[in-house]
């Protein structure tokens, strides 16, 4: 395919940024940016990960060179950092949701799916899995109506699908609602429903990805004997 021209990379550059706290080596970010653009040939992005697709790193630093001139972002010797400028420009595309790095892990639905169940649990909630036709619930006891927590795992199908489905959910309980989500692909796909039939949910969505998931699981699980304590009244 034919490389992507450098102001469709800045945003990619701006979000990735954002990702990683706000500031990156651009060593790092040519490999980074690679999962924005799908429809990058095996045979570029080998060249691209090996160092060796000389316009791959061109249109990058041009792009790089047009957000430092707009005042998005700050370069000193190869380091990358989002300017306060930037940081608001990334805010105002992501408002009301959260945008996390999402990688590509051997996490299966139902590994998520039962992480999200212990995690609230260990929270103190009544979780079940497999609910009516939610993938996972939080109530505050068994006895609740009132779903407090819903959350939909999405690793592959139809992203609008989940979306309907917590929307019924912040409608008919208030809930606070999740999208689990497997791919970086997943995500940009997520953020253009969000912009387009989804915008009620823009402000009471959160989007993580397995990781995050993963890492929210296992910190929550090494505190799990004394995190009562805390949450006692």
């Amino acid at each position: 395919m034919s490389l992507p021209f450098a102001p469709i990379i800045e945003t990619p550059i701006l979000q990735e940024l954002s990702v990683l706290g706000g500031t990156d080596d651009v060593r790092f970010l040519y490999d980074r940016l690679i999962s924005y653009f799908p429809t990058l040939s095996d045979a570029e992005i080998s060249a691209i990960k090996f160092g060796e697709h000389k316009g791959w790193k061109k249109a990058v630093q041009k792009a790089g060179k047009k957000l430092a001139e707009n005042n998005l972002i700050s370069r000193q010797r190869g380091i990358w950092k989002l300017t306060e400028k930037g940081k608001s420009v990334v805010e105002a595309e992501t408002t009301g949701i959260i945008l996390t790095k999402v990688r590509d892990e051997s996490l299966s639905h139902q590994d998520i799916q039962k992480m999200i169940v212990k995690i609230g649990e260990i929270l103190g909630f009544y979780a079940e899995p497999e609910f009516q036709f939610f993938d996972v619930v939080w109530r505050e006891t068994h006895k609740h109506r009132r779903l407090s927590h819903v959350f939909e795992v999405q690793s592959k199908g139809n992203i609008d699908s989940a979306f309907a489905k917590l929307k019924r959910a912040h409608d008919e309980h208030r809930s606070k609602v999740f999208l689990i989500l497997a791919s970086e692909r997943d995500t940009k796909r997520a953020i253009r429903s969000l912009n387009q039939e989804f915008r009620e949910l823009e402000y009471v969505l959160t989007i993580l990805s397995f990781v995050e998931l993963r890492k929210i699981y296992e910190n929550l699980s090494s505190i799990a004997d004394f995190l009562p304590n805390f949450l006692r009244a």
